[in-house]
C-alpha cells in the first residue's frame, strides 16, 4: 500500500489480543473511537510483524500500544526496524494502560482502564498531547526500557511451562492460564529454586565509553571504568538494566536511570530473600542502600554466564542466554502524558 494523504494525521492503534483486558467489549469500543481501518489486533509474532510492516506502508505519525510493557517493546523493535529498512523516520509511539505491570504507563503518565482512562488518553492524543524523547536500550536487537536476568525471568519462564503444561489438560485448559498457573509456576518451582540454590555467577565487561561506579549513596566511586575492563565479577540474584526508574506497578526499582542521558542504569543485586521482604517498602521507593547492591552507569556491556539464565525483556519472557550484548540505543519520540500540548 502507498502513503496516503489523508492518513497522514490518523492515529494507529495497536492491541495485543492475548493481553487479559483486552476483550472483546473493549475492542469494540476502541473500534467506535479510532477511525476505520486504525485499530489493528495482534494474536502472534507474525500478526505483528504484519500490522508493523502495514503501519510503515501508511505513514502514520503516531502508533499507540494496548497492552503490557512487553506490547510496546515489540510493536517499536519492529516498527523501528521496517522504518530504517524503508529509509523512513520512525513514528511517534505511545501506550495505553491495558497491561498489569506496565513500567511505560507510570514513565508516561497513561491513565488506569478502570474509568475509561483509555478514551481519554485517545482524547488528549488526538488534541496533539506533549512529546518527549524516550531512551531505549538495545538487547540483542530488541528495544526495550528495560531487561534482566534474576527472579522475575525465571518465575515468568516456569509461568509459561506451567501454563503449557496446563493447556494439554483438558480439566485446566480454560482455568490454568491465568493466576492458577502463576500460582503454581511461583510456589511449585520458582521459590524453591531461589531459595534453595546457590547464588549464581555473572561477569559484566564494559564495551563502550567509560563507565561509572556508584556508591551505596548514589555518588561516582573510583575511577571510570574503561572499555575492555570488568564492571563486576561475582555472585547475584538479579542483574537488571534500565533506562527508566520504573519496573513496574510503580516500583522505582532503578533510582538512577535517568541520571545521565547517556547512559544506562546497571543494578546486580545479592540481596538475600529475607532481606528483599523485610525491606519491601524502601524497595519499592527506590531509597534501599545495602553493600549488596551495585550500581553503575553504562553506555554499552556484556554480560556473561557459567550457563544459560532466564532472560526477560520489556517484562516478557525471553528464553535462556549465556552472553547478551547491551547497548544504547537510538531514543524514539513518545507521546508524554504529563506534558502540556505544544502551543
Amino acid at each position: 500500500m502507498s502513503e496516503h494523504p489523508a492518513e497522514l494525521d490518523r492515529v494507529a492503534v495497536v492491541v495485543n489480543g492475548n493481553a487479559k483486558r483486552v476483550t472483546e467489549d473493549l475492542v469494540e469500543m476502541l473500534d467506535q473511537i479510532v477511525q476505520s481501518g486504525d485499530l489493528f489486533v495482534s494474536r502472534s509474532m507474525e500478526e505483528g510483524q504484519e500490522i508493523a510492516r502495514r503501519i510503515v506502508d501508511r505513514g502514520y505519525p503516531t502508533v499507540l500500544t494496548g497492552g503490557g510493557d512487553g506490547t510496546f517493546t515489540q510493536m517499536v523493535t519492529w516498527i523501528t526496524a521496517e522504518a530504517k529498512r524503508r529509509e523512513k523516520d520512525p513514528p511517534r509511539f505511545g501506550l495505553l494502560k491495558l497491561g498489569t505491570g506496565n513500567a511505560l504507563a507510570w514513565v508516561l503518565g497513561a491513565a488506569d482502564y478502570k474509568g475509561r482512562g483509555v478514551v481519554a488518553d485517545l482524547a488528549r492524543v488526538r488534541q496533539k498531547g506533549g512529546s518527549r524523547q524516550l531512551r531505549l536500550l538495545d538487547v540483542e536487537g530488541t528495544l526495550a526500557p528495560f531487561a534482566g536476568f534474576g527472579v522475575d525471568a525465571l518465575a515468568l519462564s516456569h509461568f509459561n511451562a506451567t501454563k503449557d503444561a496446563f493447556r494439554k489438560l483438558p480439566i485446566l485448559k480454560d482455568v490454568g492460564t491465568g493466576g492458577l498457573a502463576y500460582f503454581v509456576a511461583i510456589t511449585g518451582r520458582t521459590l524453591p529454586k531461589v531459595l534453595l540454590q546457590p547464588h549464581g555467577r555473572v561477569t559484566i565487561r564494559n564495551m563502550g565509553e567509560p563507565a561509572v561506579r556508584l556508591g551505596v549513596d548514589g555518588q561516582p566511586v573510583g575511577p571510570p571504568v574503561e572499555k575492555g575492563e570488568i564492571l563486576y565479577r561475582g555472585p547475584y540474584r538479579g542483574v537488571w538494566f534500565s533506562t527508566v526508574v520504573y519496573w513496574g506497578f510503580g516500583a522505582r526499582i532503578f533510582p538512577f536511570a535517568e541520571d545521565r542521558e547517556d547512559r544506562f542504569n546497571l543494578r546486580i543485586v545479592d540481596v538475600g530473600s529475607l532481606d528483599v521482604a523485610w525491606n519491601i517498602r524502601s524497595i519499592w521507593r527506590g531509597d534501599y542502600r545495602d553493600d549488596r547492591l551495585h550500581d553503575f552507569l553504562v553506555e554499552h556491556m556484556e554480560v556473561s554466564f557459567d550457563e544459560p539464565v532466564a532472560m526477560e525483556i520489556g517484562g516478557d519472557a525471553a528464553g535462556s542466554h549465556r552472553t547478551v550484548q547491551v547497548k544504547l540505543a537510538e531514543p524514539i519520540e513518545v507521546v508524554d502524558y504529563y506534558a502540556p500540548p505544544p502551543v
